[in-house]
């Protein structure tokens, strides 16, 4: 039994392919930075240069491992397996970079997209578009606020931090019987919303268009600079345009149990593909994990803790795939250290640069004074009103004649 598209008719369009007419046609487009070089990867080609290792070792007796079995990593060990990369990073193998796109925006040689319909009530269907990157590079000194900049030392010469093995973003696009009234925007730990007539979202007949920055391929609603987690910048700009679309796999998701199906049967003439449902329900890591920090690559940014390599993300099935509304129902938490910069970087440049930190110590010294003298005169106060000491003594005679009256 052929599957149904979730919108209705006649917004669906019952094609050879069953994709649904709407969700094609709004689908995002995406801006490549002009300067990144990491480009969409090929899911498969991924697989096969990397090792699954469970603490940084192999892990022994699998079979060859592709997009329809891979699932069978989540059974061979306790642990979390990570798909380590055969080669050494550092030295940037070519299978990193991905494959750029033509001048259509299609991506003839790879296949780094996954759109998954999910019909969160009759009324409404999301329909999420992940976009995979076989390397994340992240930010650098070039990349950090001042006056945090200046407590990083650039011994390594622009080394970047937060660089991690594979790389998973999406978008999401939510359906109200039938139109779409909402998109989501995956931006590192976190994201952002709008309405699909917000006026920050730029189209492109009908399509959102989608900004992913220079090396960390977070999604963007316009190009230029973006502050993340505070004090981080991303770099967007219209460099190559990606239509995802046109190399992607389709898939319906049933959210009560949780069961995707493949969208794209083939032709009566052609023997049926496998359905390559297998890698979606993988729920190690696409990339090494984080070294540790004996390793001979791995190096630590002073004061802050952060590392040069960290490990690589989950797949789409770690995306919260149901939800209520655009945003996950379920937030990443802050760490402590990036809430006290949080704190920091808001008073900053407003009270705590140049004079303004003299005038800003000046203010919170006098309200200290202020608070001191305030709290020692309501003590003062407090003892006034207490028990007084009787100067006169009474004589005993009279307390036993006031108890017998």
């Amino acid at each position: 039994m052929a599957y149904r598209c979730p919108l209705p008719s006649p917004i669906c369009l019952q094609a050879e392919a069953n994709i649904c007419h709407s969700c094609n046609f709004t689908a995002p487009l995406i801006w490549l930075h002009s300067e990144d070089p990491f480009r969409p990867a090929d899911l498969l080609q991924h697989i096969r240069h990397t090792t699954p290792t469970v603490n940084q070792v192999p892990v022994s007796g699998l079979p060859h491992l592709h997009l329809n079995n891979l699932a069978l990593l989540n059974n061979v060990s306790s642990g979390q397996v990570a798909l380590t990369s055969n080669d050494d990073v550092t030295a940037l193998p070519d299978w990193l970079f991905g494959e750029p796109p033509d001048a259509s925006g299609r991506i003839v040689n790879a296949t780094p997209c996954v759109v998954i319909l999910v019909e969160q009530s009759p009324r409404d269907v999301d329909a999420f578009f992940f976009y995979f990157y076989s390397y994340d590079r992240g930010a650098n000194i070039t990349q950090v606020l001042e006056p945090l900049n200046r407590l990083i030392e650039d011994t390594e010469h622009g080394m970047h931090f937060g660089d991690h093995v594979g790389d998973w973003e999406h978008n999401m696009i939510r359906f109200r019987d039938g139109k779409p009234n909402g998109i989501y925007y995956s931006q590192h730990s976190g994201g952002a919303a709008y309405d699909w007539d917000h006026e920050q979202l730029s189209m492109k007949d009908g399509r959102p268009l989608v900004f992913s920055a220079y090396g960390s391929h977070a999604n963007y609603a316009s190009s230029g600079d973006h502050v993340h987690d505070t004090v981080l910048v991303d770099y967007c700009n219209a460099g190559q345009l990606w239509d995802p679309t046109l190399s992607a796999y389709f898939y319906h998701l049933e959210p009560t149990n949780f069961t995707l199906t493949r969208l794209f049967p083939a032709p009566p003439s052609l023997p049926a593909p496998a359905d390559l449902t297998s890698f979606f329900y993988y729920t190690g890591i696409w990339g090494d994990a984080q070294y540790p920090d004996d390793h001979p690559q791995q190096k630590t940014v002073p004061y802050f803790g952060l590392k040069r390599f960290v490990s690589g993300p989950q797949g789409p099935i770690a995306k919260q795939l149901v939800r209520k509304g655009l945003f996950p129902d379920q937030r990443a938490r802050k760490p402590w250290l990036q809430w006290v910069v949080g704190v920091f970087m808001s008073w900053y440049p407003c009270c705590i640069r140049g004079w303004r930190k003299w005038v800003s110590m000046t203010v919170v010294v006098g309200s200290a004074i202020f608070l001191a003298f305030g709290v020692k005169h309501t003590v003062k106060s407090y003892r006034k009103k207490g028990y007084k000491r009787i100067e006169t003594d009474i004589p005993l005679e009279d307390l036993v004649h006031r108890e017998r009256i």
